[in-house]
């Protein structure tokens, strides 16, 4: 059974989210738009607004995880779509070719020995629910799409992951990142 997802997100004037704020962290902004909604599953969406731009990525296996990192994360993952996590945020990320170019055993060695990507995440579980999808290999644009929802009385401990995520030697790879932040519509 193949478990894979397929995100969709479209950046136009209807959607479940509406856009609070957008920033281009490190290179050119997305186009602006008011609202973005969010197609997830085995298939794609049948197209009903295309949207003034389109990101699309797809689940996978966890690429730099650990079993027992793997097990730490299940057990305090929430699940996403909770009634009361009416924040949420986009982060699409683009990695340099310096970074892909990497041994998988150094990019590991990046992203938790040194960076401590996942070890930081787990500090905010429960409160943030994130998916991770993977655009790299479907010659998408973006690398990677987060996609995070929250609490709005997470919003604070989540502005502080972020923040420290980005100070770390892994983001020193990061070559376009656009940063959406979300309230879902009434």
């Amino acid at each position: 059974m193949n478990t894979r997802l397929l995100g969709t997100f479209r950046g136009g004037d209807s959607g479940q989210w509406q856009i609070e704020r957008a920033s281009a962290v490190i290179g050119p902004p997305l186009p602006a738009v008011a609202r973005l909604a969010v197609d997830v599953g085995e298939r794609q969406a049948p197209v009903q607004n295309q949207g003034l731009w389109i990101l699309r990525g797809v689940t996978s296996f966890e690429r730099y995880v650990q079993t027992d990192e793997k097990a730490r994360l299940v057990e305090r993952q929430p699940p996403l779509d909770r009634p009361q996590a009416t924040r949420a945020a986009l982060i699409p990320i683009k990695k340099s070719a310096a970074w892909w170019q990497l041994p998988q055993d150094e990019r590991r060695a990046i992203f938790e020995d040194r960076s401590g990507h996942i070890a930081r995440g787990l500090e905010y579980l429960p409160a943030v629910a994130r998916r991770l999808y993977h655009g790299y290999d479907l010659g998408e644009p973006f690398d990677f799409l987060t996609w995070f929802e929250y609490v709005p009385a997470a919003a604070e401990a989540f502005e502080e992951l972020v923040n420290a995520l980005r100070q770390t030697e892994e983001w020193s790879y990061v070559e376009r990142e656009i940063d959406l932040r979300l309230v879902r519509a009434e």
